[in-house]
């Protein structure tokens, strides 16, 4: 479980967007909610417009404020609180409708992100780790959801702040806006830079995050083996460095946006001091009215205060913009195997016949090794064929092809006399029923499990499923029967439990073509010899193929396929392979007469 603990390549790889810009890639996702755009911004010009008036209301109470009787000096303090009032509710409804906005766009944006990857072939998952997949589905976006539900809107609130005070400002003294407009460059500056720098620090910080999370995926989800083999200690370690390294990254975005923040607060308050000094002066001097500088001062303090709070949201907009590039990165992801434009139909219904014909094969992991050397093989409807052969001899790499996981790099594979690439992949596959040699097992019921292989099935169709790979019984002696929770990744099951239950999944498939992968591995004896009567019956009248290293479980194939370094070196049934000499009778001598297991 030990991991390089450097730079994360996703940091080095990534650098297509640098720009705020990037966000635009979440317009689809909010353009069905232009209405609610709309009230949100209805909302947002209302709290503006009534924040830019009250200035207004202040100069009136000040100027006149020994001059005007008592009635009129009411009006006035009734007036302000009515505009109170109006930006409270105008306020409200914007953080209403904001939010709302940012929750149903981050709903969408996690559904498709979800609905892209689960239907990735393996290729896709050697290059990323399914634990980063999920940082990205759930921490990115919800850095995003804070963006849209509350960043954006306060961002284009100060904006007009920004841009209405400054005419209101330019309105009111000319003179004190021109000197208040020299700052704006000494503030701009360190935005810019700063701002570039903090960029690079949060996209480094997030993908710190995805690493050190797809890192503790992996870690939790092999923990009996973590422990078995007394590696916690190294696990917290790595998983530690990971996480300081990540903190230590976040430290310097938290120093470098202090920094920015002290320098626009400092330089902006520091330009309105110098303002307000001068302002004061005229008023001495009689050119300006007291009503006038406070107005002045209220509208140079929201001006002041938009900027501030711009060069703040400008940091978590530029950490939205990372979020949203990785994001898009997996929506715009490309799939090396990809159903057709337009895919042909089959044949219904499906015989079962499989044709390789000259396939070429290598992983993409470790394209310089031959996984499958020109292999061709015919497989006739309600043939039972088994293959055989050392490990890494390429006899799981067929039953991967079969289900086009993966596309040779040479020749076809054809389903019904129909190349697989010319068909659409959840039609033919829903005529595959499959038994893989490491189980999946989810976190439900176990009556759950087995109706994973057709949702529709009845309870009465499940059992019958159960009973016929042998796990009825260990299944009603659980707890709650059928409707007993077997744990996540079927914890609270043996090896041999799991493989029953992946097996009754497949029964009740009841698809054309049975693929088994080390189906019986996990077998004792009995089991085994119960589950075996099972796949016999099941594999009557359908195309079914066996993947085994005990011979065993192969004797009674139609056919024994040998394989060896990715070819195919031998065919026929046991006793004439047996009779023939070579690799399978070598493997049989060991079973059979040593009793070694060929591994």
């Amino acid at each position: 479980m030990a991991r390089n603990t450097a730079a994360p390549n996703a940091n080095e790889e990534r650098q297509g967007s640098r720009k705020i810009g990037v966000l635009a890639a979440l317009w689809p996702f909010m353009r069905p909610y232009r209405t609610l755009m709309f009230l949100a911004t209805c909302a947002l010009v209302l709290t503006a417009g009534v924040s830019l008036s009250l200035p207004l209301a202040v100069r009136r109470v000040v100027d006149n404020f020994r001059f005007s009787d008592t009635a009129l000096l009411n009006q006035y303090f009734l007036a302000a609180l009515g505009m109170a009032a109006l930006l409270a509710v105008g306020t409200g409804l914007r953080y209403a409708l904001v939010t709302r906005l940012g929750e149903r766009v981050v709903a969408d944006i996690r559904k498709s992100v979800f609905d892209r990857v689960i239907g990735m072939s393996p290729e896709f998952y050697e290059r990323i780790m399914t634990g980063e997949v999920l940082s990205r589905i759930t921490t990115d976006t919800t850095l995003i959801q804070s963006v849209l539900g509350s960043s954006v809107s306060i961002a284009l609130r100060n904006m007009l702040l920004f841009g209405g005070g400054l005419i209101l400002m330019l309105l009111t003294s000319a003179k004190l806006t021109g000197l208040v407009l020299l700052i704006v460059p000494a503030v701009v500056v360190p935005i810019l830079v700063l701002g570039r720098r903090l960029r690079a620090i949060s996209r480094e910080n997030q993908d710190w995050i995805a690493a050190s999370s797809g890192n503790a995926g992996e870690a939790l989800g092999a923990v009996q083996t973590v422990q078995a083999f007394t590696h916690e200690t190294a696990s917290r370690q790595t998983f530690a460095e990971m996480t300081e390294t990540s903190y230590d990254v976040s430290r310097k975005r938290i120093r470098t946006r202090a920094y920015l923040t002290v320098i626009v607060i400092l330089l902006v308050f520091s330009g309105i001091v110098g303002v307000l000094w001068m302002g004061a002066v005229d008023v001495r001097s009689g050119n300006m009215s007291e009503g006038s500088l406070v107005q002045f001062v209220i509208y140079a303090v929201l001006v002041a205060g938009s900027v501030a709070a711009l060069s703040e949201i400008w940091s978590e907009l530029q950490r939205a913009a990372g979020a949203t590039e990785r994001l898009v990165e997996l929506l715009n992801a490309t799939d090396p195997v990809v159903d057709p434009s337009a895919p042909k139909a089959l044949a219904q219904p499906v015989r079962g016949e499989i044709r390789f014909e000259n396939v070429m094969f290598r992983y993409p992991a470790r394209p310089d090794v031959l996984a499958l050397d020109d292999v061709s093989l015919d497989i006739q409807p309600g043939e039972t064929v088994a293959f055989v052969g050392p490990s890494g001899a390429g006899k799981t790499t067929i039953i991967q092809l079969i289900q086009r996981f993966y596309d040779p790099n040479e020749g076809t594979v054809r389903l019904d006399g129909m190349a697989l690439s010319d068909l659409q992949r959840d039609e033919f596959r829903r005529h595959i029923a499959m038994v893989p040699q490491d189980p999946v097992i989810f976190a439900a019921s176990a009556r759950d499990n087995i109706r994973f292989g057709r949702p529709e099935a009845s309870d009465e169709e499940v059992e019958a499923a159960a009973k016929a790979a042998a796990a009825h019984e260990f299944i009603s002696a659980l707890p709650e029967g059928y409707d007993s929770y077997v744990g996540e990744r079927g914890v609270m099951l043996s090896g041999g439990q799991k493989q029953r239950i992946a097996i009754a999944r497949a029964i009740l498939r009841d698809a054309p073509v049975l693929l088994l992968d080390e189906a019986t591995s996990a077998l004792d004896a009995e089991s085994e010899r119960l589950v075996q009567a099972a796949v016999d019956d099941l594999s009557q009248g359908r195309t079914t193929l066996i993947v085994a290293h005990r011979l065993a479980t192969v004797k009674k194939a139609d056919r024994i396929v040998v394989m060896d370094q990715g070819r195919i070196v031998a065919t026929g049934t046991h006793d004439a392979l047996v009779a023939e000499g070579g690799l399978y009778a070598r493997l049989a001598r060991l079973q059979f007469t040593d009793g070694l297991a060929a591994e």
